[in-house]
């Protein structure tokens, strides 16, 4: 039963590691809204790399963003989540291929393998915290923009890039939780010598009653 949790974890974190590579690559983070606007031909498409606008022919103009730092700071933050996430999910796949039951890397010590997967779970959960932490900070700033009235710039709505980036941390997290409490981490001599810590006291206690029993 701990094999087929370990697969299926590996499944779920594997698909979630590459969901985030398509939405990487994916151009539409924020569509600009329709909403109250005058022009309807034309839309304005961005991720975090560049800006795209097309119109009613299907001619679209991409341009990457030309400076780092004169980028808002949430999308430079938002840019280091997703290589973090793309990282830790790296290492999550090597440690939780190294660590599974099933794989004959490591040899045949199974409690040393069940820490390994266990790592490798908690990496799957780094991946999905960092993919939901971009996406959401993302998200929340479209929300704030779209509802203030006040500002004065394009107002944006949610693109398709932003829904596979939360179904990649989902799968990220489901994986991750299930490697964490499906693997041995302590032998059965660890949970033997628990319990024989506590017997042993009663049972010399037991003794010392009855000697001073014997001898009053």
């Amino acid at each position: 039963m701990k094999a087929i949790t370990e697969v299926v974890a590996l499944f779920l974190g594997f698909v979630g590691w590459v969901m985030i590579f398509v939405s990487l690559q994916d151009q539409y983070w924020r569509v600009s809204t329709q909403d109250g606007s005058v022009i309807l031909t034309s839309a304005i498409y961005e991720n975090l790399w560049m800006s795209c606008a097309s119109d009613s022919t299907g001619v679209y103009n991409c341009r990457e963003f030309p400076s780092l730092f004169a980028l808002p700071g949430y999308v430079q933050a938002c840019r280091a989540l997703m290589i973090a996430s793309i990282v830790f999910g790296t290492f999550a796949l090597a440690a939780t291929l190294a660590g599974m039951q099933c794989s004959k890397i490591g040899g045949e010590n199974y409690i040393l393998k069940g820490r390994i997967a266990a790592i490798g779970g908690v990496f799957f959960l780094l991946q999905g915290i960092c993919t939901m932490i971009a996406i959401s900070w993302y998200g929340a700033n479209i929300t704030r923009e779209f509802f203030d009235d006040f500002f004065p710039g394009i107002k944006y709505e949610f693109g398709e890039a932003l829904y596979i980036g939360w179904c990649s941390a989902t799968l990220a997290i489901c994986g991750g939780s299930c490697l964490v409490c499906s693997c041995q981490v302590t032998t059965p001599n660890d949970n033997m010598y628990k319990s024989n810590s506590f017997v042993i006291p009663i049972q010399s206690m037991s003794k010392f009653l009855y000697c001073e029993n014997v001898f009053v």
